[in-house]
């Protein structure tokens, strides 16, 4: 049974088990040494771990060391820059008589795939806009098997398995209650947008089945999943027949759900529906991120530095 999990790890710990490998590289440290550098998972989280000065004779063990697989390592946990680190004394890949269970390391949205994609189809059978439907059952019908299991990121907010799933119904169930507040949205086109938003994503980041991301495809790094949204969008719209109107507000609300020039919108949002997608987005986003660092923390306490929440310290109220 596994141990350490990785959100109840303190500086105090001396730690012998298991961990998954969501990124492996050996690297050259200003020392001119060679170090390990890994970032590590299990179902509760991630942590980065460093193997100090790693000999030529460790090299053939540590390069059988691939993505997704299973370690057991030795480590201390230090901290650096107010967040916990390993620092690896030993590592092995697992062997099948280490009888790991899976489950443990796969970090996955608390809520079922089908459960999730249920729910997100039973908002598009409500919709009364005949085109928007059409699109959002053909986006979701395309993408069907890979929603399943597809994180929403590589790192930070829903990476796990069927993260974007758990984003997307989320922000449905925020938008739904927002159009009934404010009564000038346009349900369709708010859910709708939560639909595509982000659906690209899944050709933008490469991942695994069990929901690990390992990079960003050649399209994902040269255009991005704004750009690649729109793309869709745009021959979508002219397969079903949308409207040049519609078709164009939908890619309006892509390009600029991000807001900002820095974070990829190259403009803001001219309309509701747009403007309130983006604030869906970001209330989720953050609500992630606080959730994370406030996980194992005891009530009366701080979290670690959140790198995404602007290096706050987050404080976990007492009889939580």
């Amino acid at each position: 049974m596994k141990e350490f999990y990785i959100n109840l790890l303190s500086t105090e710990d001396d730690v012998q088990d298991f961990f998954m490998v969501k990124s492996i590289a050996i690297k050259l440290g200003s020392n001119k040494k060679q170090y390990l550098d890994l970032l590590l998972g299990d179902s509760t989280g991630e942590i980065t771990a460093k193997k100090w000065d790693v000999a030529d004779t460790e090299l053939p063990s540590l390069n059988e060391i691939k993505t997704g697989d299973i370690v057991k390592l030795k480590a201390q946990v230090t901290e650096w820059n107010g967040m916990k680190q390993l620092k690896v004394l030993k590592v092995r890949k697992a062997v099948p008589q280490d009888a790991v269970a899976i489950e443990d390391y796969i970090k996955a949205a608390p809520e079922k795939p089908d459960d999730m994609l249920a729910f997100i189809e039973a908002a598009v059978a409500k919709m009364e806009d005949k085109e928007l439907k059409a699109l959002c059952e053909r986006v979701l019908s395309d993408n069907h098997v890979k929603l399943l299991y597809y994180p929403a990121a590589v790192k930070n907010h829903h990476a796990e398995m069927a993260g974007l799933l758990y984003h997307m119904k989320r922000m449905i169930m925020m938008g739904e209650h927002f159009c009934e507040v404010y009564t000038n949205l346009n349900r369709d086109l708010v859910v709708t947008g939560v639909i595509i938003h982000d659906m690209e994503k899944m050709t933008e980041i490469e991942a695994e089945e069990t929901g690990i991301a390992t990079g960003y495809s050649f399209e994902g790094n040269l255009l991005g999943h704004l750009v690649q949204g729109v793309r869709t969008i745009d021959r979508l719209a002219e397969e079903l027949g949308m409207g040049r109107e519609k078709a164009i507000m939908l890619e309006h609300m892509i390009l600029t759900h991000h807001y900002e020039p820095e974070y990829g919108s190259p403009k803001k949002p001219l309309f509701p529906e747009a403007e309130i997608l983006h604030y869906l987005d970001i209330v989720d986003a953050r609500m992630y991120d606080m959730e994370e660092a406030l996980m194992g923390i005891d009530g009366g306490n701080f979290s670690e530095k959140v790198w995404t929440l602007d290096n706050r310290r987050l404080y976990k109220v007492k009889g939580e």
